[in-house]
């Protein structure tokens, strides 16, 4: 398993408020996490930071090699949920962290499986035999109006509400998460992503990047440049999982 991680603060905002953390070999699995904060001054990137490491514990005391997806789903669950409960606590505490929240995406995989906890808009994407699929579904408010009908897809990119979240975690006292399963092989690749890349980036220049020549970190620092170019105006954070032997080319 090769990985690689990027997060630039993009060139409007004075915070970064994405987190990530990638943990190659985390009891027999690649784990990455990226979550993207909201909130007041400072108190979004103190949600995605608590995110990340409430999670990343959990999943290191919890995690047992070889476990069916079924029960790696259910840790996710409740690794997520004993992050909600202390950024809900935290904000509910102070108020300069009132309201703080953040999205959230844990990936965990082996050589065969993904198995994804989702929640917010930011996204994951699988890249196998040349075609980038999206793996998570958006908890936006332009979703839901694109899945009623009510705004097309490119009405959904230029519409003033797209940054509005219906599911995040750290908001309420009780979190929904998706559990995601999919398969995956040998020269497959992973992109997980808050949406300073999805938001800037068109899906086919994503696939592009991700099927050209080059290593992960070469691939990783074009997709935030990426983003750069298109404006920059939020953080942008990148972390790439390919399902690559020891030997493969473009070992880091």
């Amino acid at each position: 398993m090769r990985m690689a991680n990027r997060s630039d603060v993009g060139r409007i905002r004075m915070v970064n408020e994405d987190s990530a953390a990638v943990v190659p070999d985390c009891q027999g699995y690649s784990l990455a996490i990226v979550a993207d904060g909201m909130g007041g001054h400072k108190a979004g990137d103190i949600a995605s930071q608590m995110a990340i490491e409430k999670m990343q514990e959990y999943l290191v005391r919890s995690l047992r090699p070889g476990a069916s997806s079924e029960e790696c789903g259910e840790w996710i669950k409740q690794a997520v949920y004993e992050a909600n409960r202390s950024i809900f606590e935290a904000a509910s505490r102070t108020v300069e962290y009132s309201g703080m929240g953040t999205t959230a995406i844990v990936t965990l995989a082996d050589r065969n499986r993904l198995i994804l906890g989702h929640i917010g808009d930011s996204r994951a994407y699988l890249l196998s035999n040349g075609q980038l699929r999206q793996l998570t579904e958006d908890h936006s408010l332009v979703n839901m109006l694109i899945k009623s009908g009510q705004i097309t897809p490119e009405e959904a990119e230029q519409h003033p509400r797209r940054n509005i979240l219906t599911r995040a975690l750290g908001t309420d006292e009780e979190v929904d998460v998706d559990i995601i399963q999919a398969a995956w092989a040998e020269g497959d690749v992973v992109l997980v992503c808050t949406d300073g890349l999805s938001g800037a980036v068109p899906k086919e220049e994503l696939r592009l990047v991700l099927n050209s020549e080059g290593d992960l970190d070469e691939k990783a620092n074009q997709l935030v440049n990426k983003a750069l170019e298109a404006g920059g105006d939020d953080n942008i954070t990148v972390v790439l999982m390919a399902n690559e032997s020891n030997h493969s080319e473009g070992a880091r």
